[in-house]
């Protein structure tokens, strides 16, 4: 017979017998205990006997580190207070500390170091340890060992998951292996005995101040005006329709407490709330009831779901979830009213952001096609990003932060931007490179336990006395200070007393905590709810190292270099033909050095949107990659380069000169760059 051990089914069973060495589960499960044979238990109590504990130096240490050169010996009590961890699993393995397994980051990840215990919310210390473990998958779930052990007794085999990412596989092996023990049954909860009986009654209870009701609070008829009617919110609290002053055809009603809740955001509509054709909300504040309508499914992603990698490479494969070649949204431009188009596209009751888009200009200065192109679509992106930048920002170019403004509020601008910032960053939009590094930290706390400081409230008329109060020499000149600026410290709350010097410290401190924090609060809740559209705000908070370039930097500078290394040549199979493409390859790059240092008419940047429709490489990257092909035509003197931006491609006439090749680079793209100032 084999002699091995596996995991036992039902607990609970000696731990000391479990890891112990010498014995191992040769009987069925109704023999002896638990398939541990009385005889096998006997000569193993014999054998570790004699075996002294490393820890205690008494005898009994039947547990061993499973290493064969290491010697150390314990009690399971006393391993376990030492660090040994033990493997649940396989042949039930222990190992010492000096030997156990351990945990490490991936050096490609760009995960924020944790704040607390993904379980207990308490602070945790960002080093992992024998007492502190992480996701494998996600890497950015952390925890202590005792919290997530008693996760795993709690949720057993078959609920025990990531509490984060919401990994099962991967997570229940590393947790196996890093010796937090899983038992095999059902959640605890689960066993509980008629854990959900209360989950079967029904709230039958009139909750109006006043009871119309003469049978009582608890009465409900079937119809009528004494008929019960639930909070469709809650359904915690209950009305009979006469006390609630409802109509008998209401079937439903929300109560004072979720009434208020909806009616305090009123002014605010949420897109991924919009009620579907037909559908009506309504609300009646004098009787704080609510009529409630069917939703449409949300626009932004539910759940965020954990990629990794760089920035391109999270964007590429959220853009992968998009349906580009099925479905599409149809955007028409009509002249330079990007901004007005891209409003009214998220306005619209079938507004989906995973479909595809099919912009059209009508006015022919813009439209790199008759029709709807990818090119279109990357113009109309790249427009957009500069116009959003002078709605709800303010500040100076490529380091903008968020702007208070009431009727943005009231018409729920922030969301409409955020969410376009989204569409744009996985549609092939362009980096945004325009947000100044305080409100990505208020966005999404990156880099960790920066300060934020005056200079990060921007040049209002406001911040200069602030810095009078910061630079404040003597007590008096503070309070001077302050009181040139007391309108506002009212406002901000920030009005007391100063008795020192070093109080304008704590002063200033609330003052920038309450300018960029405090009073945009709601601004910046909603300019989250809308980048959380195609799930782009989870995987940048997620990942706040690796997007911090792609929001805050302005993008590297176009180079000949990186122009030519853009484009893959495609030349012709036969021989003589390819050996005049090479030429024409070798115009191609002296025109980009030209290009580069000005001695064209035309930059790098006005051949790269005529070849894409795009002056930059889009954070998704360019999909297909640009190539560059040949045109043999028949009269080079009549041969212009041709461009197709819908497939990124770029075709070059073969001509015998240079200066040929120049002259009619220019032309076309100095036509294009006329075409789109007038």
């Amino acid at each position: 017979m084999t002699m091995v051990r596996t995991r036992m089914i039902k607990p609970p069973y000696p731990k000391d017998k479990l890891m112990s060495s010498g014995v191992y589960q040769r009987g069925e499960e109704n023999e002896g205990i638990y398939g541990f044979l009385v005889d096998d238990i006997k000569q193993e109590v014999r054998r570790s006997s004699r075996l002294k504990c490393a820890v205690c130096k008494k005898n009994g240490a039947s547990v061993g580190c499973d290493v064969k050169s290491c010697q150390k010996k314990v009690h399971f009590p006393c391993g376990k207070q030492h660090q040994f961890i033990f493997q649940f699993t396989d042949l039930f393995p222990s190992y010492c500390k000096d030997h156990s397994p351990t945990q490490s980051l991936p050096v490609s990840a760009c995960v924020s170091e944790p704040m607390s215990c993904s379980v207990c919310l308490d602070p945790i210390e960002p080093v992992l340890s024998y007492s502190v473990l992480k996701c494998p998958v996600c890497h950015g779930s952390w925890f202590h060992r005792d919290c997530v052990q008693n996760q795993a007794h709690s949720a057993g085999m078959f609920f025990f998951r990531c509490t984060l990412c919401n990994n099962k596989d991967m997570f229940q092996q590393e947790m196996l292996r890093m010796g937090v023990h899983i038992p095999e049954r059902d959640a605890a909860w689960e066993l509980e005995e008629n854990a959900y009986g209360e989950l079967l009654q029904v709230y039958q209870h009139c909750d109006a101040k006043k009871c119309l009701s003469h049978s009582g609070r608890t009465y409900s008829s079937r119809t009528g005006w004494f008929q019960v009617l639930r909070c469709a919110l809650c359904g915690s609290s209950g009305t009979h329709r006469k006390c609630g002053s409802l109509k008998l055809d209401e079937t439903n009603w929300a109560c004072e407490d979720c009434a208020g809740a909806v009616d305090g955001t009123a002014s605010l509509p949420r897109h991924t709330d919009s009620p579907q054709p037909g559908g009506q909300r309504r609300s009646r504040s004098s009787k704080r009831t609510l009529t409630l309508t069917p939703r449409q499914s949300p626009i932004v992603c539910k759940r965020p779901f954990l990629l990794g990698g760089s920035a391109r490479e999270i964007l590429q494969k959220l853009a992968s979830q998009t349906s580009h070649h099925q479905l599409s949204m149809p955007v028409v431009v009509n002249g330079n009213k990007v901004l007005e188009a891209a409003m009214e596209l998220v306005k619209r009751s079938d507004f989906n952001p995973s479909h595809a888009l099919a912009v059209r200009f009508t006015s022919s200065k813009h439209s790199f096609s008759p029709d709807t192109c990818p090119g279109n679509t990357r113009h109309f992106l790249r427009l957009l990003v500069q116009q959003l930048q002078n709605t709800v920002f303010e500040g100076p170019d490529g380091a903008k932060t968020l702007t208070l403004d009431a009727r943005a509020l009231r018409e729920d601008v922030y969301f409409d931007v955020g969410c376009l910032l989204s569409l744009s960053l996985v549609h092939g939009g362009p980096p945004l490179s325009f947000f100044s590094r305080a409100l990505y930290l208020c966005l999404f706390n990156f880099p960790r336990d920066t300060p934020l400081t005056v200079e990060d409230m921007g040049n209002t008329g406001f911040t200069d006395k602030v810095k009078k109060i910061q630079e404040s020499k003597s007590l008096e000149e503070l309070r001077e200070a302050m009181e040139s600026a007391s309108e506002y410290l009212e406002v901000a709350g920030c009005t007391r007393p100063v008795e020192s010097l070093s109080d304008k410290d704590t002063l200033v401190k609330d003052i920038v905590s309450f300018h960029l924090i405090t009073r945009m609060q709601l601004p910046v809740q909603r300019f989250c709810e809308g980048l959380k559209t195609l799930g782009v705000f989870d995987q940048v908070q997620m990942f706040p190292g690796a997007f911090v370039d792609l929001f805050c930097s302005s993008h590297d500078k176009l180079t000949a270099d990186t122009m030519a290394a853009l484009f893959t040549v495609q030349f012709s199979d036969q021989e003589e033909t390819a050996g005049k493409e090479t030429a024409v390859v070798t115009f191609w790059r002296h025109y980009l050095l030209e290009c580069e240092v000005g001695r064209c008419a035309t930059s790098l940047e006005d051949v790269l949107i005529f070849a894409t429709s795009a002056d930059v490489v889009p954070a998704v990257g360019f999909s297909p990659s640009p190539t560059l092909s040949f045109l043999h035509p028949l009269d080079p003197a009549g041969a212009f380069p041709v461009s197709q931006p819908s497939s990124n491609r770029l075709l070059l006439p073969v001509v015998p000169s240079y200066q040929a090749f120049k002259k009619h680079m220019e032309y076309v793209v100095c036509q294009l760059t006329v075409l789109q100032s007038i």
